[in-house]
């Protein structure tokens, strides 16, 4: 999603509209994200506002950061702001959530190694460095008893 919306400001910023980023998009990738940017240009052409398209796009996918990306658009649009600006700003901060995922993923990490350690990896460790001396060690105290 960071690299469409950096497609889409570099778009918007180029001097395309709205609509012909969106169909640049559409048009480059071939993924989930891309088939739902050409559902909305597809309901704009039937004449759904642009507004109405999106807000579909957004209920029909159920992605909060897609539901962000929407809200934004269309508040930028109420207001006037500069649709560049509201990209750039979008993916920057989709990019920082993107990167605080992963580092919780990391952190959890080890927690979730724990187990298969402890119970896969040790045993069997333990059975390589201790087998050959087990012999040896039954001999020893059957001879001393």
């Amino acid at each position: 999603m960071p690299d469409a919306l950096d497609l889409l400001s570099i778009s918007v910023e180029a001097g395309l509209g709205f609509d012909l980023a969106l169909q640049r998009v559409a048009n480059k990738w071939d993924n989930d994200l891309s088939r739902e940017f050409r559902r909305v240009i597809s309901d704009m052409q039937l004449g759904i506002p642009r507004r109405e398209a999106l807000k579909l796009m957004a209920d029909r996918c159920g992605v909060e950061e897609l539901n962000n990306f929407v809200q934004a658009i269309v508040q930028a649009e109420q207001l006037g702001v500069s649709i560049g600006k509201i990209l750039k700003v979008q993916s920057e901060q989709m990019r920082i959530r993107r990167r605080q995922r992963a580092e919780e993923l990391a952190h959890q990490a080890p927690v979730k190694m724990l187990f298969p350690m402890v119970f896969l990896i040790f045993p069997s460790l333990l059975v390589v460095i201790l087998g050959p001396a087990i012999p040896r060690l039954l001999s020893a105290t059957a001879l001393g008893g």
